[in-house]
This record gives C-alpha cells, sequence and structure tokens, in this order.
C-alpha cells in the first residue's frame, strides 16, 4: 500500500511542471523533477568517465561507452530485480572491463581501464525530459586513464541506458513506466519467496 502511494506520488510529480531547466540552455523548456527519496533504492547508475576533456579523449569515451552498453543490454533485460542487476555487474566485471580495455587499445591509447559498482554522491543531473536530484546513489562506474574528465551516464538498472548523446531518446514517460515494472517484478518476486518459505516452515505441520 505504501509502495502504491509512493507511485502514485511520482506519477502527479513527473506530470507536473518540473523547476528545472535543460542543460542545452533552451529556457522555455522545463524538466520534471524525481524525488530521491523515491528512486535512490530502485536503481543503478552507469557512468562512463574519460580520461580528459580533450576532445579526443571524449570521443573515446563513447567508443567505450556504445561497446559496453552493446554487452551488458541484452543481459541486464532479464534481470527482475536490483540483486540480480548488481549480480550481473559484480559476476561480469572483469569481462565489461576487458572490452573497455580492448577499445582504447585499439584506438591507439595506453590508458588503463578500472571499475567499481560503488555509492557515490552526484549532483542534479538531467536524463532525457527527467530530473534526477542530488544525492548518493548506487552506481558502476567505468574510468578510463586519469578519469579527469567528464562523464556520460544513464540508468543501467532498470536498464534505460540510450546511445543517443542528445538524450532525446528517453522521456519521463519511459521512466516512470521501467520504474514502476520493475517495482511491479520485485514485489511478485517477493510474494513467490514468501508463498515458497510459508511452504517450508509448515510441511510438515498439516
Amino acid at each position: 500500500m505504501k509502495k502504491s502511494i509512493v507511485l502514485i506520488g511520482l506519477i502527479i510529480v513527473l506530470n507536473l511542471s518540473g523547476c528545472a531547466k535543460l542543460e542545452n540552455g533552451q529556457d522555455s523548456n522545463y524538466n520534471n523533477e524525481l524525488v530521491y527519496e523515491d528512486i535512490v533504492n530502485e536503481i543503478i547508475r552507469f557512468h562512463v568517465i574519460a580520461n580528459s576533456n580533450s576532445e579526443e579523449d571524449q570521443n573515446l569515451k563513447l567508443k567505450v561507452r556504445d561497446r559496453v552498453i552493446e554487452f551488458v543490454s541484452n543481459n541486464l533485460k532479464d534481470c527482475k530485480s536490483l540483486n540480480d542487476a548488481r549480480e550481473f555487474i559484480i559476476n561480469n566485471k572483469s569481462e565489461i572491463e576487458s572490452i573497455a580495455q580492448f577499445v582504447v587499445d585499439e584506438n591507439g591509447y595506453s590508458y588503463n581501464v578500472t571499475s567499481s559498482l560503488s555509492k557515490e554522491n552526484f549532483p542534479d543531473k538531467v536524463y532525457g525530459d527527467v530530473v534526477f536530484p542530488q544525492g548518493e546513489y548506487e552506481a558502476y562506474r567505468i574510468l578510463i586513464g586519469e578519469a579527469k574528465g567528464e562523464n556520460w551516464w544513464c540508468v543501467m538498472f532498470p536498464p534505460l541506458c540510450f546511445v543517443d548523446e542528445t538524450k532525446e531518446a528517453v522521456n519521463s514517460k519511459e521512466v516512470i513506466s521501467s520504474l514502476e515494472t520493475n517495482n511491479v517484478k520485485q514485489k511478485e518476486e517477493k510474494i513467490k519467496f514468501k508463498f515458497k518459505l510459508f511452504e517450508f516452515l509448515f510441511r510438515n505441520k498439516s
């Protein structure tokens, strides 16, 4: 019941005019701001951080992004819960790093690639037409070289990552729909687990 109220509130917020403006300078367009408490335990972010802000390093970052997303997207879409997604990332961390490192080497750079799944503090970020508020989020980050450049990011789970750098491929309806779908899946899994637990506890008491 509480979860339903939260989701209804989130939908209302998304349907109202947000207070944050688009980063591209279009003052007439407004974004919808999500509520931090409603989403912080529902998502895993994905960040690819460039070695520097040079044009070459920024282009390399996007190439790494494209190849990694190509690998993870087909797998994450089948994850039914945050724990499933987290387990996939942990189990495939080395392979993801290898893919990113291959892209770096393939393009003639000597940067080392590392990655981590951790809680990180992020500022307000615009994603499509939605604002993810400042706060500490769980995030999988790929760091290229010195990782001193600007990063590219998306929502890794629920799987909302997109390659369109104009950020026009995802809007608030898609975000809320994915979050709602994820919540429903998690509820179904919890119900199944509780039912199995009930069966186990009372199997010899009939």
